[in-house]
């Protein structure tokens, strides 16, 4: 591994079902092109993968997400937005 990343978040966020919601997350790294890759975890499950993103554009989304989950590296922060709320949406989210 030649970085680590540290997501640091605003935690809990509050959405309505329908609507849409944007989960910050700054972090920090020793690379200048890192891969973060974001992670679903409903109670009691493993961590399911979402997505994987690149500063130079190599990025990838699991195909039941690709619909309504989205991310962009900004700099340090690699906030994901979710469109359309579902109730199974609630869940922690993870970056690593």
């Amino acid at each position: 591994i030649l970085s680590s990343h540290l997501c640091l978040s605003t935690g809990d966020v509050i959405g309505y079902e329908g609507g849409s919601v944007t989960l910050s997350c700054s972090f920090t790294t020793s690379s200048t092109a890192p891969f973060l890759f974001w992670y679903i975890q409903h109670p009691n499950g493993s961590p399911k993968y979402i997505l994987r993103r690149h500063t130079f554009g190599a990025s990838d989304t699991a195909a039941e997400f690709q619909d309504r989950f989205d991310a962009n590296i900004e700099k340090t922060m690699v906030p994901l937005t979710i469109q359309r709320l579902q109730l199974t949406d609630s869940a922690v989210y993870t970056v690593h």
